[in-house]
Order: C-alpha cells, then sequence, then structure tokens
C-alpha cells in the first residue's frame, strides 16, 4: 500500500509539473490592421519570465503564415523572447502549393512601401506588448521572410539585429555606408539551388561596400529550406530542390541564440 501511493504521489506530482511548465508558454493570435487590410499574427511568451525582455519578428517562408512560423515563435518564446509570428500576405492567405506561394509572394513584394508598412506594422504590435522593452528589437525570416528581414536592415529600419535563414540575399535596394543599423546573420545552403554561389558573392559585395555589421555562414551540400522539419515532404510531393538538415538547423540555431545575447546585452 505504501508503495502504491508514493507511485502514485510521484505521477501526480510529475502531472502537476508538466502541467505548471505548459502553462508557463502564453500564445496568443493578434489580429491587426495595414491599409485597411486584416493581417493574422501569433503572439508567444514565457510568463514564469520576470519584467521585459527582448523581441523578436518571425518572418515566414514563401508559404504565409503557417504552423511552423508559429512553432519558431514558440522556441523563442522559451529562450527567453516574446516573439510575434508576423503576417506579410493578409486575408489568411497560406498554401501549400508552390504556385499559389509564388504569386502571394509577387503580390507581397510587388511595391516595397506596401511590404515595408506591413513589417512596420508588425513591428507596433510586438513592441507594445507589455514584455518586451521596446528598445531590444531583431527580426528572423526564412526563405522568403529571410530577404525580407534582410531589405527592412537595408532600409535602415530600428532594429537590433535579423537573421536570414535560406532567405534570397539579392535585392534592388543598395544601401549606402551608414544605412544599415542592425547588425546582420545570414545562413545558407551551400547546395542551395534558389541561392547559388554568386548571389552570395554578391552579397558580401555589397554588405561591405555598406560598411555592415554582417556575416554569412554556408554549409557545404546543404539544400534550400534547410530548417523546415517539413521540407523533405514538400521536395517528394512537388519535385522541388528543398530539404531539411538537422545539423544546419541546430547549428543555425545555436548561432542565432548567441547572436540574440551579445546584440542584446547592454
Amino acid at each position: 500500500m505504501t508503495s502504491k501511493l508514493v507511485s502514485l504521489a510521484a505521477g501526480i506530482a510529475l502531472s502537476l509539473s508538466a502541467g505548471s511548465v505548459y502553462a508557463e508558454l502564453q500564445t496568443e493570435t493578434v489580429d491587426y490592421t495595414v491599409n485597411g487590410e486584416t493581417f493574422t499574427g501569433y503572439m508567444a511568451w514565457n510568463d514564469s519570465d520576470q519584467g521585459k525582455r527582448p523581441g523578436v519578428l518571425v518572418v515566414h517562408e514563401w508559404w504565409g503564415h503557417n504552423e511552423f512560423a508559429r512553432d519558431q515563435a514558440e522556441k523563442l518564446a522559451a529562450a527567453g523572447y516574446t516573439a510575434f509570428a508576423l503576417d506579410m500576405y493578409g486575408e489568411g492567405k497560406v498554401t501549400d502549393h508552390p504556385k499559389e506561394a509564388q504569386a502571394f509572394m509577387k503580390e507581397a513584394t510587388g511595391d516595397p512601401d506596401v511590404l515595408q508598412a506591413r513589417f512596420a506594422a508588425a513591428m507596433e504590435q510586438l513592441r507594445g506588448h507589455s514584455t518586451v522593452d521596446d528598445d531590444l528589437i531583431a527580426a528572423q525570416g526564412y526563405c522568403f521572410g529571410g530577404a525580407v528581414v534582410l531589405n527592412m536592415a537595408r532600409l535602415g529600419m530600428d532594429l537590433d539585429g535579423v537573421v536570414s535563414y535560406h532567405g534570397s540575399l539579392g535585392s534592388p535596394i543598395t544601401p549606402e555606408p551608414g544605412d544599415i543599423t542592425a547588425r546582420i546573420q545570414v545562413y545558407t545552403g551551400g547546395a542551395d539551388q534558389m541561392v547559388p554561389a554568386d548571389q552570395v558573392g554578391s552579397f558580401v559585395t555589397s554588405m561591405q561596400q555598406a560598411e555592415a555589421d554582417f556575416s554569412v555562414t554556408s554549409f557545404p551540400g546543404v539544400l534550400h529550406s534547410f530548417m523546415n522539419p517539413g521540407a523533405d515532404a514538400i521536395a517528394e510531393e512537388h519535385d522541388m530542390p528543398v530539404g531539411y538538415d538537422k545539423d544546419a538547423a541546430e547549428r543555425s540555431w545555436e548561432g542565432t541564440m548567441r547572436f540574440y545575447q551579445e546584440i542584446f546585452t547592454r
């Protein structure tokens, strides 16, 4: 009887512990408007952390604001940040088909001012959250989102840092010395057909000419979308040159966490 009671008590304690840990992660769906159009983002934070902390914007792949983007926000919350997975497309535009994704991306990037306005509106949502120190803001993006955060840095937006994962590195924006105030990290695949070596080289040259504080990490043999565990299924279904790489994904995340510790330490 005693052993049974001990086992029961231990089981209850474990359940309570697991429940309390789960309760620490808070999430909220946030609707906001930009130029009369509705957008839906996803805020994540840990309510066991005391006081204000840095905020990180998460910009989705070209598929739209999907589960992967929200998962990244939750990972950031677990690491001690408040994260906002924003929506660059609006009206619930999300897909798993490349043709639709390309159309969504083309519409969003057609007017650079519109793109910047959508990003800025999401940044204000993050800055206004009760847990966020609005002087400490970074942004990270994947694929399409990686290109977005790099362009926001090129435009001189008030960001402490940006991180691009397998994002396009080309841009019509040519920053001058002093334009870029954010520190930049880029993670790219050495076998990424969508971000070839000449594009990486041009990016390095442009950043050097702009006198930006940046770094580029290239993983040999790694394909596009290496951060997304669902990339292999996408490759098989749509015959796309993409693929998840566990090692590259983990090393990129670890590097990002070190990067944030550096830029947010004042």
